[in-house]
């Protein structure tokens, strides 16, 4: 990592991306895993979340459980391309935009509670932005995780996407999930915080996140963390065009290749885009980058599409229920 970090810090970034402690301190218990103090492990968090190396602790939701959420691109004229993109991270919808190097320069994930309410969002920025716009939305997950081992230990285990049914929530579990999404208060008992804000007790929030993990409705819940201000500053989103009867099979063996954050398939927006097989890969430089590049399209007997960052406007937790809080109670 580029930025100095006490031995302490690189432990809670690097160890706790997963597998909270989902008990009444949980910070307590990391102080104990870690050798540390309740009080330190908390102000060590707050200043890791001060300076943007981590950018919340909370869950990462699979993304075809909850509501609708697409990837899509603008292909903006480059004298206002800082305009549009200032409009477009304005959008609560939306959590991540990027600039690439593409013709479609304004890569963005836009999410909301139904797919109604995400195409009114699209068609929207379409109509400010005045620039042609694709929307590319998830169709089967072979990698989905983006936890980076600060290590160098190699690539974690393979997680793959969740076929189960979509989530039938309740308005206590909308409540809970919005209050959930800016991320856990680094307080001595947040479970007891987040409960207070839907009506519930610390004990029936730390149950309900228990059954959500393991059903698979939250694919991790642990430090979520940037991977730009850990050193990463080579993002490449690399894109293949796989007939599709050959593309999960594809997908399941770039998934596993050293490098690779995440990999799945996505729908093709013809004629403007054909590709339907992405990987993204991260690294410290662009050429630390490429010759992953360079490996996935040899393992896939095929080119590729190769779109780095150049840019990053915006960049946090999807919001799906926004705008859902409130006492669940009664």
């Amino acid at each position: 990592m580029d930025a100095p970090y006490s031995p302490l810090e690189f432990r809670l970034l690097n160890e706790f991306q997963r597998g909270f402690p989902l008990v009444e301190r949980p910070f307590a218990g990391i102080a104990d895993a870690v050798g540390a103090g309740e009080a330190e492990v908390l102000a060590a968090l707050r200043r890791l979340l001060a300076r943007g190396a981590a950018s919340r602790i909370g869950a990462v939701l699979a993304p075809r459980r909850v509501g609708a959420s697409t990837l899509a691109a603008l292909a903006v004229p480059a004298g206002r391309l800082e305009a549009v993109a200032q409009m477009v991270s304005g959008r609560p919808e939306v959590n991540h935009n990027y600039e690439r190097e593409h013709r479609y320069n304004l890569w963005f994930v836009a999410t909301a509670a139904d797919q109604e309410a995400l195409e009114a969002t699209l068609a929207d920025i379409r109509r400010q932005a005045d620039a042609p716009l694709i929307s590319l939305p998830l169709a089967e997950e072979y990698h989905i995780d983006l936890g980076f081992d600060l290590c160098g230990g190699g690539k974690g285990a393979v997680r793959g996407g969740d076929d189960a049914a979509r989530a039938d929530l309740s308005a206590a579990d909308r409540c809970l999930l919005a209050a959930l999404e800016p991320g856990l208060e680094p307080v001595a008992r947040p479970f007891d915080r987040l409960g207070e804000r839907c009506g519930i007790s610390g004990a029936q929030v730390r149950a309900r996140l228990a059954a959500w993990l393991e059903e698979g409705l939250i694919k991790r819940f642990g430090v979520v963390v940037r991977h730009h201000e850990l050193g990463y500053r080579a993002n490449a989103m690399v894109v293949f065009d796989v007939p599709d009867d050959q593309v999960s099979e594809i997908g399941r063996t770039l998934a596993r290749e050293a490098g690779v954050t995440l990999c799945y398939r996505r729908r093709r927006a013809p004629p403007e885009w054909t590709g339907n097989l992405f990987c993204m890969v991260h690294g410290r430089s662009r050429e630390a980058v490429l010759p992953v590049v360079e490996r996935l399209s040899r393992l896939a007997g095929r080119s590729c599409e190769v779109l780095f960052s150049v840019r990053r406007f915006k960049q946090r937790g999807a919001r799906y229920f926004e705008g859902a809080h409130g006492s669940a109670a009664g």
